[in-house]
């Protein structure tokens, strides 16, 4: 599964595992009976659980193990650790020595990114407690909750770490799952996805703490949204009884944390089963329902919060199957990666035409604008123009600004530059000398830790007689491919007489993709297919 197969990349939480134990008539470590009969031979039951869970265990498991050896209850000893779900996970699929007899985990999305090699734990019980993902802000931001796209585009969403948080992979799940119903297109959906991976993925430390993130949600004219567990929020509002934040479920419904009991022991597993079950029917109790609800959490029939708390009733998604999970959590690792560019901008004569009030050179310029904003500050980009015989020794291309991160004086100089271009009269389109020296000069400088690529801009094609056929730039292309350390041209055509074929060949060559925007109001989304082409 993905998560396995990338060895869980991002996660790097550092937990420590946290025992708690409590004294017994024998003295012993862990849940041992106080009942009525004697129970001098318990079975020993290691288990993990996710933190925000672990006082409710442990409470039931105390009063399980008061019960051991009374009619028919079994004598058990339960020693229960935390740590968060991702990290388990991670320990079981690499045979680590701490793995335990049963695991809680907060979602069951990382059941299967427990896979050992040789097998997936089994669930024994589907729930014992669950918790609908919620989306918290102030108030102001929740102009639009018809669904999860839509509320987080129209606000500054701040996701836990996809990859090592439920809350986090739960929200880019959402937002495919309701897909099939609201039938959201990709478009739709790369437009809020693509810039939101681009911000948040590639930090150097991805937000782990929900609590942190609450807190700047909290703040005086924050358009801060987090989605997180309504377990998350129920708890933030009692360490903080004066908080301004509001916790709403989009129309379209939501996902669940779910809290599936699973089996990972690898000796015993009859006996780590029937501990399983008897734990979990000790959940179901009145008083453990009780602790339960007082805690934040719902039972696993999702009945809503006593007291009015929380988000009432709900309505529930269809849950997402592996191969989405995986599919989504490697697109959001893959639009993640750093960027490494150089934007390299066509101003021969054609770009001086008019479309409607404005210039094609007016038009790129902006969407380029535009577009600059879509890169984080990680990401590192260049810029070029190119026409005949426009820069040393006449060489079709010209350096405006090196390749460097995006700092806000690397910003401004490529935004400068871009401002004061102009369309060389009788310029011509010299696109393929141009798009070898500008695969040849990324290359020169490539960065192993980002994606590498040219972004193309042109709105015509290649009518530079000097240069060589398109075949010939194809087979230079191709001979210049490394498949460890590729460059990629992204092509991005403007206009009616955007040659499709001709950038289609180029950006082939390199393993890239070609877009053509026939209006100009299609540019932006260019930018949006752009970073997705990685």
């Amino acid at each position: 599964m993905y998560i396995t197969a990338v060895g869980l990349l991002v996660i790097s939480l550092g937990a420590v595992f946290v025992v708690r134990s409590f004294g017994s008539e024998s003295g012993a470590d862990g849940f041992l009976s106080g009942g009525g009969q004697s129970c001098d031979d318990p079975a020993q039951i290691s288990l993990s659980t996710t933190p925000e869970l672990q006082p409710a265990l442990e409470s039931a498991a105390k009063s399980l193990a008061g019960k051991g050896g009374d009619d028919g209850t079994p004598c058990l000893q339960f020693t229960i650790s935390a740590a968060p779900s991702a990290k388990v996970a991670q320990d079981i699929a690499g045979n680590r020595d701490n793995r335990p007899d049963l695991w809680i985990p907060d979602s069951s999305l990382w059941v299967a990114q427990a896979d050992d090699g040789q097998s997936v734990p089994s669930v024994a019980v589907p729930s014992v407690a669950s918790s609908p993902l919620v989306l918290v802000g102030r108030n102001t931001n929740f102009a639009d909750t018809s669904s999860w796209l839509r509320a987080l585009g129209g606000a500054d969403p701040a996701l836990l770490d996809p990859l090592s948080t439920s809350p986090g992979a739960l929200s880019l799940l959402a937002v495919q799952s309701e897909r099939q119903r609201t039938s959201a297109s990709d478009t739709q959906v790369a437009t809020v996805v693509v810039p939101l991976a681009q911000r948040l993925g590639s930090m150097a430390k991805p937000y782990t703490d929900p609590n942190a993130l609450l807190g700047r949600a909290d703040q005086d004219g924050s358009r801060v949204v987090v989605p997180v567990s309504e377990q998350t929020f129920i708890k933030y509002q009692d360490d903080h009884p004066d908080a301004q934040l509001r916790a709403i479920v989009p129309s379209t419904g939501t996902l669940v944390l779910d809290y599936p009991v699973v089996i990972t022991a690898k000796s015993d597993v009859q006996q780590a089963t029937d501990a399983a079950k008897s734990l979990a029917a000790e959940l179901l109790t009145d008083g453990s329902g009780q602790a339960r609800d007082d805690s934040g959490f719902r039972d696993a029939q999702l009945s809503p919060l006593s007291g009015g708390r929380g988000v009432g009733d709900i309505t529930q998604l269809p849950k997402p199957n592996g191969e989405t999970i995986d599919k989504t959590l490697l697109n959001w690792t893959r639009l993640s990666l750093s960027t490494h560019s150089l934007a390299v901008i066509d101003i021969s004569g054609s770009m001086g035409e008019k479309v409607g009030a404005k210039t094609r050179m007016q038009l790129t310029i902006e969407a380029a604008g535009g577009g600059l904003s879509l890169f984080p500050n990680s990401a590192s980009l260049g810029l070029w123009t190119f026409s005949t015989k426009i820069g040393p020794d006449d060489a079709d291309y010209k350096e405006l600004v090196p390749i460097a991160p995006l700092s806000d004086r690397q910003r401004k100089k490529i935004l400068d530059n871009l401002k004061i271009q102009r369309p060389i009269p009788n310029g011509s389109t010299g696109l393929y000398d141009t798009a070898i020296a500008a695969v040849r000069a990324v290359r020169q400088q490539y960065d192993s830790s980002a994606v590498n690529s040219i972004l193309l801009f042109t709105d015509g094609k290649n009518d530079d007689p000097g240069s060589p056929t398109l075949e010939q730039t194809v087979k230079t292309l191709e001979s210049l491919t490394d498949p460890a350390r590729p460059v990629r041209i992204i092509a991005l055509g403007m206009g009616p007489e955007a040659n499709a074929d001709e950038l289609r060949a180029l950006a082939k060559a390199t393993n890239g993709q070609s877009y053509v925007a026939r209006n100009p109001g299609d540019l932006r989304q260019v930018f949006i297919d752009a970073l997705q082409s990685r």
